[in-house]
């Protein structure tokens, strides 16, 4: 991929949590670009930095910083992009997102609202770029030519996935899988968690998280249909999910215990699936996506890794991390999950995709 065109992008949603990071990834991308930011109406018409309330560690871009906001409603300055990111809260999300699609633009969301609808994908990018194949007939129903939208998963569903289509290819359809789930408290976005509610605490429920998580995995490991209009969900082999998800006092990085068995028997020992996470490789790093991480999954031998202090910001968040492979005493094999919930959990997710889609000639 050499001597792209400077692709103009739309960010939805620019003021928020997931917003912020699409500008911050921009600001270093080799051939993406800020163009216009787009938030609330009480926020349209006004400097960005004179809005904001900037949470990252490093400073608003200053292009950035002076441009003014418009209404996330389409208009001239809109149509001008080439691509538009959604970093619109859920409640906001399904109307507006549809809206930028109908006017021909291509959508990547970070929001649920889309992620059920048949003929739209719901892509992990280190895992199911293939899924981008059905966006013609998601075209082909709305009579667009250009338009779409491709949806993130959900960011604790983006953890599991990874290892778990590692394995999978390696050694055939998983059967059972149980995850317990330590999730940030960037998760909620910000504000989020009340300080009082979360500090020197654990809370045991995230709404509608691990119903998400329970569907999304096998719409994203299952493949497309044979008529290129819609996907199996992995209906060949049928995947028994249980989640259980918590929110703990870590600012960013979903820790995810996994418990997984196998169809096959005898089932792969620990060292086997460790070299399996090791050797896995997606189409991305073929792609040769400039977002995308050198390593899908890292592998880590010590007894007390990954940790979201230590391994969130490797490879800039794009990876995962992966330890304590072991033999489970209920199931077969069982390990822990980190992944950066603010990074290939969100925002870089959408990047990546979009960069894939680009690759592809579909932008």
């Amino acid at each position: 991929m050499t001597a792209q065109r400077q692709l103009k992008v739309g960010i939805l949603g620019a003021t928020g949590t997931v917003g912020q990071r699409f500008i911050k990834l921009l600001a270093v991308h080799p051939y993406m670009r800020t163009h216009v930011l787009g938030a609330s109406a009480r926020s349209a018409g006004q400097k960005y930095i004179d809005v904001v309330k900037w949470k990252q560690v490093t400073r608003v871009p200053e292009d950035v910083a002076q441009m003014i906001i418009e209404a996330c409603v389409v208009n001239e300055r809109w149509k001008e992009c080439d691509v538009i990111f959604s970093g619109l809260a859920e409640g906001d999300a399904g109307e507006i997102e549809a809206s930028f699609r109908g006017a021909e633009l291509p959508v990547f969301t970070n929001a649920k609202n889309h992620r059920r609808e048949p003929s739209t994908p719901l892509i992990v990018p280190l895992v199911n770029p293939s899924h981008l194949s059905v966006i013609p007939h998601q075209q082909s129903l709305l009579g667009l030519k250009k338009g779409f939208i491709v949806t993130n998963a959900n960011c604790s569903t983006t953890g599991i996935v990874i290892p778990l289509k590692a394995l999978e290819d390696a050694f055939g359809p998983l059967d059972s899988i149980i995850v317990t789930t330590m999730q940030a408290i960037s998760g909620a976005g910000y504000p989020g968690v009340a300080s009082f509610d979360i500090f020197d605490n654990v809370v045991p429920y995230i709404g509608s998280e691990e119903e998400k998580m329970e569907w999304e995995t096998s719409k994203i490991l299952g493949g497309v249909t044979s008529d290129l209009k819609g996907f199996d969900l992995h209906a060949e082999n049928p995947l028994r999910i249980s989640a259980s998800c918590n929110r703990v006092p870590v600012l960013e990085g979903h820790t995810e215990c996994v418990s997984v068995s196998f169809k096959r028997r005898p089932p792969p020992s620990p060292e086997q699936v460790k070299e399996a996470l090791r050797k896995y490789t997606c189409e991305v790093q073929t792609l040769g996506c400039p977002s995308a991480p050198k390593q899908a999954i890292v592998v880590h031998e010590e007894v007390d890794r990954p940790q979201p202090r230590l391994d969130r910001d490797d490879q800039d968040g794009a990876g995962v991390n992966v330890g304590r492979v072991r033999k489970c005493g209920v199931f077969d094999i069982k390990f822990v999950v980190l992944s950066n919930n603010v990074a290939i959990g969100a925002a870089t997710s959408s990047l990546i995709n979009a960069e894939i889609a680009y690759a592809k000639g579909m932008i």
